[in-house]
């Protein structure tokens, strides 16, 4: 999973579980450069209040074929972004998991 922007709790929540691997990035070209280099990246969750849009519009046109694109409740929807019924790290990150398992 790739965390944009956000808060650093993600990464050691996900260090409790051994299934999840939390890579971080900070703005669109940190984003790019990321999952171009990892193509096992299998969601984006984008925590970025201010650039999201930018960021989504950014990979969209980068990769067609990219990995799914989330969002926490309370951030503005951004089309093709799916909103995850949470804001706290680890219910995220839960969330997250039963999609990606599902």
């Amino acid at each position: 999973m790739l965390v944009v922007g956000g808060d650093e709790g993600l990464e050691r929540l996900a260090g409790h579980n051994p299934s999840v691997e939390v890579l971080r990035a900070s703005g669109l070209e940190d984003t790019l450069e990321k999952l171009g280099r990892n193509r096992r990246i299998d969601a984006v969750l984008l925590l970025d209040r201010e650039r999201s849009g930018v960021i989504v519009e950014g990979i969209r046109e980068d990769n067609p074929a990219h990995p799914p694109l989330f969002l926490p409740e309370g951030l503005p929807r951004l089309p093709g972004a799916r909103v995850l019924a949470a804001r706290e790290p680890g219910e995220l990150i839960d969330l997250l998991l039963a999609y990606l398992e599902s």
